[in-house]
């Protein structure tokens, strides 16, 4: 094959090649044109204008709920010339206190030891012998997985056993006085209903009735319930006593408060406005604590009570005030209001410089 005819049929085949991908482009550019025609000629959809959203209803754009308080384009005006019912409350929330016993025995042996214990008198200290005092304040979160008993749910013959629903119990039946959370000094007592009262509400519902045929007949006004599990944290008054006599150091818990933060009307949770609504004296307590025992997650026959829970020091807690170096009487979230990590570092601080108390006095 000689030279010029290598060329002329690698000449051919490329015009070939170049005028099959021209008419191929072509053609590919036609279809794309009717296809494009025959999608603007189509009609609307129900959902908008052709290709104008594609998203599924109930996916991603859930429909606004007539009465719900998101958006006031579909809100349904409630028609005030109908009756409106207020359904009180049917307990079984935060504020179901009631104890209903078992008409058997509920386990396999006989349990009348709870019911007989008393806590044991504690030791008198004279005060020419305390050389040492510090109030301290911790708080409990029962979020955390040493706190977990606090919020054991079951029912037993003396009511429910969540810690919150112990303390709302005993106030109710008068065993316990509440005192108001304005102070820690126990200084103005307040009824069982003011103690419900200080936990707030839910919430009220409105909610539509309507007749056979659909058609709304009347309204009805329920409140929402207050979940006993959001009252998760309990601050805890404590003093620390050296006494010179027997040479130890001793804590005297002196009162007990549940914990909740500010809300807002709109539900909004106020961050960092934690504050005890109700103060419980402890030393009145303890007869109560005693019979009532603790959740015990391996063994149930080796529970103890809440009273040897407090007096055994069996919870997690962190110190959120001290009368260590507090000459202005302020609490750790004041003085660090932006840093908790140096709240809790102050914390260990005060701990270690009341144990360190007691270590030095010893000699090696």
């Amino acid at each position: 094959m000689t030279r010029s005819r290598f060329y002329g049929l690698f000449f051919t085949a490329f015009l070939f090649i170049f005028f099959a991908n021209v008419s191929f482009s072509q053609v590919r550019n036609s279809k794309k044109r009717t296809n494009n025609t025959q999608q603007n000629n189509l009609p609307p959809t129900k959902y908008g204008q052709q290709n104008a959203d594609t998203t599924q209803p109930g996916i991603n754009n859930p429909p606004t709920s007539p009465y719900s308080n998101v958006g006031n384009a579909n809100k349904t005006t409630i028609d005030t010339t109908l009756p409106v019912q207020v359904i009180q409350s049917a307990g079984n929330g935060l504020l179901d206190t009631s104890a209903r016993m078992s008409l058997r025995n509920d386990a396999g042996v006989d349990q009348n030891l709870i019911k007989d214990k008393a806590p044991l008198p504690y030791e008198q200290i004279r005060e020419d012998d305390a050389v040492f005092r510090v109030r301290v304040w911790r708080m409990i979160d029962t979020r955390e997985k040493m706190n977990l008993p606090f919020n054991y749910s079951a029912d037993e013959d003396n009511g429910n056993q969540r810690f919150i629903s112990i303390l709302l119990h005993a106030i109710n039946t008068g065993e316990l006085t509440a005192f108001s959370g304005d102070d820690d000094r126990f200084t103005t007592p307040i009824t069982p209903q003011q103690a419900i009262d200080a936990f707030g509400n839910g919430g009220k519902d409105t909610v539509p009735t309507y007749d056979a045929d659909g058609n709304i007949t009347g309204y009805q006004v329920r409140t929402k319930e207050i979940n006993p599990d959001s009252i998760y944290k309990f601050e805890v008054k404590e003093e620390w006593i050296f006494d010179k006599e027997t040479s130890r150091l001793y804590v005297r818990i002196l009162g007990i408060a549940p914990v909740m933060p500010y809300t807002l009307s709109s539900g909004i949770v106020v961050q960092g406005s934690d504050r005890p609504l109700w103060w419980v004296y402890y030393p009145d307590a303890r007869p109560v604590f005693a019979k009532y025992e603790v959740y015990n997650p391996r063994n149930f026959a080796a529970r103890m009570s809440w009273e040897d829970l407090f007096e055994s020091r069996m919870f997690s807690s962190y110190i959120v005030k001290s009368t260590l170096d507090n000459p202005f009487d302020l609490q750790l979230s004041q003085v660090y209001p932006n840093n908790t990590l140096f709240r809790l570092l102050e914390g260990e601080r005060i701990k270690d410089k009341i144990f360190n108390y007691e270590q030095s006095l010893w000699a090696y």
